[in-house]
Parts: structure tokens; sequence; C-alpha cells
């Protein structure tokens, strides 16, 4: 995944999200009304913008997938705003963005508050930031306040430079865990992990995923017993996990970082990046009737009813 200026061969897949209602039914803008000749003519006025950044993100063969945006940039704040395509969603493509995007506020634009709104109607939305533990702005300015006083029903969000927007304790009940690290002056990290001592189980089995082409979906299954630590050595990998806690994402993109499987989890990993390797350590040797492939069978199993 990468992110770049908008280029008017992304004009045809802009106006795909403009008369996608799965996309714009929440947004502001009347984009229904949209035509090829708009699109164009935005991506050259992007090209200009001193107090506005859109960007687009591509998928490694740079297809572009959606725009996100810092606009009314000033005082030392901005408003953040993404759209991406259907077919991007689930794929990690929006939670890159965002954090590009605040990368680029806060270390290039040298900001010191990004905010946006949106409406509470947009359940989807609105999880999606919640479990990402984004803060609640309550403190609306009157100026924002106004801009926006047509619209009912909002909740706001910022972010503030400093922040980690990374930092999780757990999904959905399974701990996330930090692998030691030991840093070299010019020469990279070393990082260790012992089982029964940074893990709480004897490691008796180690297998690693490879030469997994970007916006690959593996998984798709849960252990009734085995326990596992998944981490992501190199590259970007999504990992999404349900069990009876619910369903939570994380990207593993950090090394030093993983996450401990002990409950029956139903697990999906989509490729962020191609070339990504996933490791994971396991507590037993492998048992095929220890797995749970079937997805209707592990809801029965955990005791979840899902029509």
């Amino acid at each position: 995944m990468r992110l770049r200026k908008l280029e008017l061969k992304d004009a045809p897949f802009m106006i795909e999200w403009m008369h996608d209602k799965n996309v714009t039914n929440y947004l502001r803008a009347n984009f229904a009304s949209k035509q090829i000749y708009d699109a164009e003519a935005f991506i050259k006025s992007s090209w200009e913008m001193d107090n506005n950044v859109h960007m687009a993100i591509t998928s490694d063969e740079d297809e572009y997938m959606g725009t996100v945006s810092l606009k009314n940039i000033k005082n030392n704040t901005a408003e953040f705003a993404i759209a991406i395509r259907t077919v991007a969603m689930g794929c990690g493509y929006a939670w890159f963005g965002i954090k590009a995007i605040l990368e680029k506020a806060f270390s290039e634009l040298n900001l010191e508050n990004v905010y946006w709104c949106v409406s509470k109607d947009n359940i989807r939305a609105l999880r999606f930031y919640d479990k990402h533990k984004f803060n609640e702005m309550l403190d609306i300015p009157e100026a924002l306040l106004k801009e926006y006083e047509s619209e009912k029903n909002l909740k706001w969000y910022s972010v503030s430079r400093g922040e980690d927007i990374n930092i999780r304790e757990s999904i959905v009940g399974c701990k996330v865990i930090k692998i030691k690290a030991i840093p070299t002056i010019d020469s990279g990290e070393l990082s260790v992990l012992e089982g029964l001592k940074d893990i709480p189980f004897e490691i008796k089995r180690l297998y690693y995923i490879t030469k997994v082409p970007e916006g690959v979906r593996r998984g798709f299954h849960a252990h009734k017993n085995l326990k596992q630590f998944l981490f992501c050595p190199y590259g970007r990998i999504q990992l999404t996990l349900e069990n009876e806690l619910g369903r939570e994402e994380i990207e593993l993109s950090d090394p030093s970082v993983g996450v401990l499987i002990e409950r029956c989890t139903w697990r999906e990993m989509v490729w962020l990046q191609t070339g990504s390797v996933l490791c994971v350590a396991a507590s037993e040797y492998y048992d095929a009737e220890d797995y749970i492939r079937d997805y209707r069978t592990f809801h029965s199993y955990i005791g979840i009813n899902k029509k």
C-alpha cells in the first residue's frame, strides 16, 4: 500500500465510489451528481492547494483505492476526511490511509491537532474509530459548530501530536505482548522470545508463512485448545480475531509486537504488503482434530447463535 498525490488516471475510480451509496450514504456532499470531468478538475486543483491536502491511497500495483485528506489547514489544525472504494473495504486500506495522513500531518506539516466528525447513524464508521481508541472531542469550537449547524447527531474525534494511535493492550481478550528487543548502534535490533517466560506456554511448534502477495486473505479457522502467539517480523499484516467477546482487527507491522491467543478464537489475516512474514509459536504439535474450519460450527462451539 502507498500514499501518493492524486493523478488523472484515478478519476474513473473516484467516480466509482462517488456513485456508490455504500460509500457516500453519510457524506455531506452530493457526490451522485459528479461526472468524470468533476473528478479530473478536483484532481488538478489538489496539485495547487495550500490549505488542503488530498492524497491517493493505492495498492502496491498503484491502483487507486481511495482518497484521504487534510482540509482547512490553519492555526496548526486540520480536518481529516477519508473515502475508499467498496472493493477496498475490510482490506486495511482505511487504516493505512489514516496512519499515513496523520504521520504527514504531524511530522511533515507540523500540525498540533487533527479532528473530524461522524454521523451517529454511521454505525460502521463509529465502530471503526472507537475500536481504534480515537479520542472523542467534547469541547467543539463555536466556528466548527456553526459550520456544521445543518448537520445533527454528530460525534467528533481528534488526534493530537505525540499520541500513539497503535497502542493496544488486547484484542477481544487476547493479549498484545511486546517482544524483548535489544538495539545496537548501526547494526539493527535483536528480538528475543522465550517460551514459559515471555509467553505462558512451552513452544512445541514454530511455523511461518512467506511469499504471500498483497491483498491475499488466509486463516479462516479456529482452534479448540491450541494456544498460539502470532507476530510479523517483516511487513504488514492485518489480523482479525473473533470470539465470544466480539470481532476486532489489529495491524501487525512492528516485529517486536505480537498477539497471544489462549481461547477458541476465529482468525483471518490480510497481507497488506507483498512478502510480509507471519510467524506463529504454538503450544502443541499439529493436530487436525483441533481445527474448526467452518464458521457456523465455530459459532456453535463457542455458544454464539448467528443467523
